[in-house]
């Protein structure tokens, strides 16, 4: 099964409506709630007049800070597993407004429309305090982030090595630049919500929640409500079978999900809050960035010198970080580097991880300043690339476990034609339309995290696997399908995955591409392990020919256990159950990475991005024609839904590169364009020829299925590869991004 295209096994509900998302689980005497946001960017809350709401037949409730139910005091409460430095924002905590749209009320009513009608209602009095979002007029004020937990998954930049600055001003070819990266919101399909059902408390007992949440995480948003009402984790179930999107969004609960629980306990009765289009701009987003670079060569082609420094903007409240800067001094050979990482706190939400965060920033600006670089050396952007090929880590003194990169360059460029491109910026047209080629490589770590996972092989010979992960639209329910389905030797259609339960055996949040090699390794190891718990049945059987049967001596296939070298001796797994007396087998087991071998090495997925434009000289409209992407991301689990992961990348890279930008009015501090009509992302019109090209890599050190995540690195590498293929088309750089016609113009 592993290595086959084979179709979603969630596709049929998916499409017939069957699936339910959070705000679509109905409870009777379901209440309502909607959020109030304030107009204000930073002040305080002086007056609330609720009184014209609270009259409203079917209000019930307007919660504010003043009447809310008692929430904990101490930080450590409110830190989920994707929490950064500092102090995490708290809904309703006090009359103080830290960011524009922050959540200052919540009416609850018995039905939606009359608590949105009651919302508009309630009346809000500020004192206004003078504010600060503009991160380029504050970069004087940028300082190295606080370090945490987090730091761990994103190192901050290592120690200079050589000496960049010398080497530099000593180089016969060099280019430097600054680059600067818009904000950007996530905005999946469905919004934010959560459906809260309360359970009242028998005698002495606290009360239980179950709660629909649409979430990466279902037992990250049960920590986090368990925690901020000191309930017990028993007493709080989180649900989140299907996730319309996320990418990096429902890594940390959003505030609809506190609220509701808030509301739920305060009225005791079932609550439903559900946040708005323009509200899903009031909760984390890719942060504002500005960079510095600069590199030098010498006169061969040999990359001399990397400086690269990034500013970022983060809240006042919390230091979100992303490794930004840290992929210049390991995806190209180089003796002379120095890299630096900043933030400045601003009057803004905590930024949030967004598909490949920091990766697909920094990357980008590494991979424009190599093409500039190319051009001024002299040398084919892709010749240039594989001259400083490495595959030695250069920040952490280590090999990478594998790096087929050099295939991806050339399996790419096959596909792509580039040996038909004419290297002069406006040299190709087509009638009186330039058309430009341009390439960018791609980089994301390949980690793997522990997890958990349970198998159980019914009467019926039926198998289910489940574990507390998510799936986001990835492929999750069906590739480890797959695997539980190969590992037993079972038919796909006698196999059942489960998920998005925290009262299922733990799983990390489903975020950094790490979820096929996590909760993949603890689905293998699961159902071996149940396995061996089938051999040992079959030992106990009466004249059992597996007697002395070792586990590596045997295979299961066509749902039977059979002897690896000789396929006629066999027993059917119903057989075993059934030698169970009568009762479904099952264990429990955690997917744990080898860590002694894995810390000798770099893991990470390598791609090389190849991007055709059309340019209209008189309009300077930019159509993106064609791309390839050529991936070495492992053993691939199932091409079909792969090929969609690296497809959605490159359309969000298309997307970075010329359309997606959060505009925030600094005189207000607050982002204006709040809705689809004015947040710019690509449409069917926009996306064109799409080609994708696995490359072939074995890597039994990343863990033991082989697999790299394939979720960003699609997206790494797209928006160098779009902007240097302008460049060729035009003659223009442009390193603000996006690159709207008004800039080419």
């Amino acid at each position: 099964m592993i290595g086959q295209p084979i179709s979603r096994v969630d596709g049929p509900d998916k499409v017939t409506g069957k699936a339910k998302y959070a705000a679509e689980f109905n409870v009777p005497n379901l209440t309502y709630g909607v959020v109030v946001s304030s107009s204000i960017t930073k002040g305080r809350i002086v007056a609330i007049d609720d009184s014209a709401a609270s009259a409203i037949p079917g209000v019930l409730k307007v919660l504010t800070y003043r009447n809310r139910p008692k929430i904990a005091w101490s930080d450590f409460n409110y830190k989920d597993q994707d929490a950064p430095a500092g102090s995490p924002f708290r809904p309703l905590e006090d009359e103080k407004v830290y960011y524009s749209g922050q959540p200052v009320a919540l009416v609850i009513a018995e039905t939606f429309e009359v608590a949105r009608y009651a919302a508009s209602l309630v009346n809000i009095v500020y004192r206004e305090d003078d504010h600060k979002t503009n991160l380029q007029t504050n970069l004087s004020e940028a300082r190295d982030p606080k370090l945490s937990i987090a730091s761990l998954l994103k190192p901050p930049p290592p120690k200079p090595r050589g000496d960049a600055d010398q080497a530099y001003a000593d180089a016969p070819a060099k280019i430097s630049g600054e680059f600067v990266h818009q904000a950007e919101h996530h905005n999946p399909m469905e919004m934010f919500a959560s459906t809260v059902v309360y359970e009242a408390p028998k005698k002495g007992e606290k009360p239980r929640l179950t709660i629909y949440d649409k979430t990466q995480g279902a037992p990250n948003s049960q920590l986090l409500v368990a925690n901020m009402f000191s309930l017990p984790f028993k007493n709080v179930r989180v649900l989140s079978p299907y996730v319309g999107g996320a990418f990096g969004s429902g890594l940390r609960p959003q505030y609809q999900l506190l609220l509701a629980s808030m509301a739920a306990l305060s009225l005791k009765r079932s609550v439903r809050v559900s946040l708005t289009r323009d509200q899903m701009f009031t909760i984390g987003f890719r942060p504002f960035t500005v960079q510095q670079i600069a590199l030098s060569a010498q006169k061969d082609g040999t990359l001399n010198s990397v400086y690269h420094k990034a500013i970022a903007e983060t809240s006042k409240k919390e230091d979100y970080t992303e490794t930004v800067v840290n992929w210049s001094g390991q995806l190209y050979k180089c003796d002379n580097v120095t890299l630096d990482y900043q933030l400045v706190p601003l009057d803004v939400y905590s930024p949030q991880d967004m598909r490949a965060p920091g990766g697909v920033t920094g990357v980008s600006v590494l991979e424009v300043a190599m093409d500039e670089l190319a051009y001024e050396v002299g040398m084919d952007p892709v010749d240039f690339r594989v001259k400083n090929f490495t595959d030695w880590d250069q920040n952490a003194n280590l090999p990478f476990s594998s790096k087929a990169l050099r295939e991806c360059y050339r399996q790419g460029a096959e596909r792509f034609g580039w040996e038909k491109r004419t290297p002069e910026p406006r040299s190709m047209r087509d009638g009186n339309v330039l058309i430009g080629w341009g390439m960018a490589t791609g980089t994301w770590e390949a980690n793997q995290m522990p997890a958990r996972a349970e198998a159980v092989l019914g009467v019926n010979g039926k198998l289910r696997v489940s574990s507390a992960t998510a799936d986001i639209g990835t492929g999750t329910y069906t590739i480890m399908t797959q695997i539980a389905a190969e590992t037993l030797g079972l038919p796909m259609e006698d196999v059942m995955f489960k998920l998005g339960d925290s009262d299922m055996p733990l799983a990390p949040i489903q975020g950094g591409s790490w979820t096929a090699s996590t909760v993949g390794t603890a689905v293998q190891t699961v159902c071996q392990d149940l396995g061996k718990k089938l051999l040992k049945l079959a030992k106990d059987m009466p004249d059992s020919p597996f007697k002395k049967a070792k586990f590596e001596d045997v295979v299961f296939a066509d749902k039977h256990m059979r002897f690896a070298k000789d396929a006629s001796v066999a027993v059917s797994l119903m057989t075993l159950v059934a030698q169970n007396g009568g009762r479904a087998v099952r264990e429990t087991s955690a997917g744990i990475p080898h860590f002694l071998k894995q810390r000798k090495y770099v893991r990470a997925a390598h791609s090389a991005i190849f991007a055709e434009v059309r340019v209209d000289p008189d309009f300077n409209t930019v159509v993106v024609s064609r791309l390839v992407g050529a991936i070495a991301g492992g053993r691939v689990i199932n091409p079909k839904t792969a090929r969609s992961q690296i497809i959605g990348g490159m359309v969000w890279g298309m997307s970075k590169a010329l359309h997606e930008e959060s505009i925030r009015d600094n005189n207000v501090g607050r982002f204006m364009n709040h809705n689809f009509a004015e947040y710019h992302i690509p449409v069917n019109a926009d996306v064109h020829d799409m080609d994708v090209i696995f490359v072939e890599e074995h890597d039994d050190i990343v863990n033991p299925l082989g697999v790299k995540g394939l979720g960003e690195i699609g997206i790494v590498g797209t928006p160098a590869a779009i902007a240097n293929a302008i460049f060729h088309a035009t003659g223009k750089r442009i390193h603000d991004l996006p690159i709207t016609m008004d800039k080419l113009l």
